[in-house]
């Protein structure tokens, strides 16, 4: 394969159909005959009644509910809550605890319009009733968080950061010149003692810069997914100074967002993350391949989302976004559109821009196309200088890729008609040509928003929150755990 997909491992994931993306058709059914009205069976429902706990069982449960909420990242707040009183009051508290920590403490007035994934319905009752009769109520319990890696390390690295911000956090560094090796004095005193709070090899005290030091600060850089320069400028000097109660909040925010996705994920799969402008391709549930992206910026977000893509479009026209013409391109008047390749299409307030296919074309060569009302999609560009930075995110809203070409070769690989030497060949004709995807080559992609992930040997990474959605999400969660455990007395 030409130009191959660079190797490398990403925050992890697990599996099972996930529920059908918003935009994608729903399958088509044939009408019946027009003189007979046909009544779908209606499969009888079962009302589980609320179980009745023995002494030992609400002992138990009374027990399990003191921290779990706190413990999940269900609230910031770790003051003990009141011990629900009697059977109805353990019960509903039970039940609310288990739709929280399985699909997601928010209710659906609190999620975003770019916020496109939901948690798929869930009704705890059967399954707590079921483990009350079979005296399991401890394993029920335990079956209930999403059964993924990454989110038991959030879980972990939750707990570590709640220590840190109750031992008081750390203080703010100050501002100054950049610090490298050489540099001594208060403030590289400071950043030392900083780094010992996140990280066990740096020695906390002295306040020389040496090469150890250096190599602290590379370490810091790549948790935060900066530039690994070893020089304290601003950007790391800001990762730094996020206080501690903010890390723990950034964290809440991620586990709420594992409650959103299936129980399992397809074991193929692509995936963007959207904060880390990151995409990664799974196979057997693992990750083989990742390219660097362009995403949305702030204001322009890209939305959280899942669908399949079914198309690739070769040589794709940009048929530009009404609010992007009307504010970017018509005030650059007739000739910058010419010379860039734009034609203008129709008349008056109805008129609109498409982009040629070309060199000169935004999307460049390839568009990999998928169902979603936001009206994104995964494509090539023309510039890549953008692909060198560490902050990637400069794009309307959809996806950029670093190498599509080596992905379209890959998810055509399995078709005959669509080799390289093929796609190469349809390429050059420089006409736009759409290529359908067999139905067991459509693979499922989700847009993520990732912010904080634990490596592989449990320490914790982090990225920005370009988009705020970290503290407004936190925020949301525990207004609703507020309100939850209050109707819940």
């Amino acid at each position: 394969m030409a130009g191959t997909i660079g190797l490398a491992s990403a925050p992890g994931f697990a599996q099972q159909q996930p529920p059908r993306a918003p935009g994608v058709a729903q399958q088509q059914i044939p009408p019946a005959h027009p003189m007979v009205q046909v009544v779908p069976p209606v499969a009888p429902v079962q009302l589980v009644p609320p179980p009745t706990l023995s002494a030992s069982q609400a002992e138990q449960l009374g027990q399990l509910l003191a921290d779990a909420g706190f413990a999940q990242g269900l609230r910031h707040d770790g003051t003990a809550q009141p011990r629900p009183q009697g059977n109805d009051a353990l019960v509903r508290a039970a039940l609310d605890y288990a739709h929280a920590v399985h699909s997601g403490r928010l209710d659906a007035s609190d999620f975003q319009q770019d916020w496109g994934l939901r948690p798929a319905a869930y009704d705890p009752l059967p399954a707590f009733a079921d483990a009350v009769k079979r005296d399991r109520i401890a394993a029920w319990f335990r079956s209930l968080p999403p059964p993924y890696s990454g989110y038991d390390g959030l879980q972990k690295g939750l707990a570590t950061y709640r220590k840190i911000e109750a031992n008081g956090g750390w203080a703010t560094l100050p501002a100054g010149p950049d610090m490298t090796v050489g540099a001594s004095g208060p403030r590289v005193a400071a950043l030392r003692k900083r780094l010992a709070v996140e990280d066990g090899e740096v020695v906390a005290t002295g306040n020389k810069f040496d090469a150890e030091l250096k190599d602290a600060v590379v370490r810091a850089q790549k948790r935060y997914g900066l530039n690994p320069t070893g020089v304290v400028s601003t950007g790391t000097l800001g990762a730094l100074n996020v206080p501690a109660g903010d890390r723990v909040r950034q964290i809440m925010a991620n586990m709420e967002r594992w409650r959103w996705l299936p129980a399992e994920l397809p074991a193929k799969r692509i995936q963007v993350n959207i904060a880390a402008a990151v995409l990664t391709v799974f196979e057997g549930d693992a990750p083989i391949a990742s390219m660097k992206a362009v995403t949305g910026r702030p204001g322009n977000e890209t939305p959280m989302l899942q669908s399949r893509i079914h198309s690739i479009v070769l040589n794709p026209p940009w048929n530009v976004p009404a609010g992007i013409a009307a504010k970017e391109l018509f005030p650059k008047g007739a000739a910058y559109l010419a010379r860039n390749n734009y034609k203008i299409i129709g008349t008056g307030a109805g008129r609109r821009i498409q982009q040629q296919p070309g060199p000169k074309s935004a999307l460049g060569l390839y568009k990999f196309d998928f169902d979603n009302p936001y009206a994104v999609y995964l494509h090539d560009t023309p510039s890549q200088s953008t692909f060198s930075s560490f902050s990637r995110l400069a794009s309307h809203g959809c996806v950029r890729l670093e190498k599509p070409g080596p992905l379209a070769q890959l998810l055509l690989r399995n078709d005959p008609a669509w080799q390289p030497d093929e796609i190469q060949t349809a390429l050059s004709t420089g006409k736009t040509q759409r290529v359908q995807l067999q139905p067991q080559d459509q693979v499922h992609v989700y847009l993520l928003y990732w912010t904080a992930f634990a490596s592989a040997n449990g320490t914790m990474n982090f990225r920005g929150d370009p988009y705020s959605w970290d503290k407004t999400l936190a925020a949301k969660i525990e207004r609703r755990s507020a309100i939850t455990a209050v109707a819940a007395r």
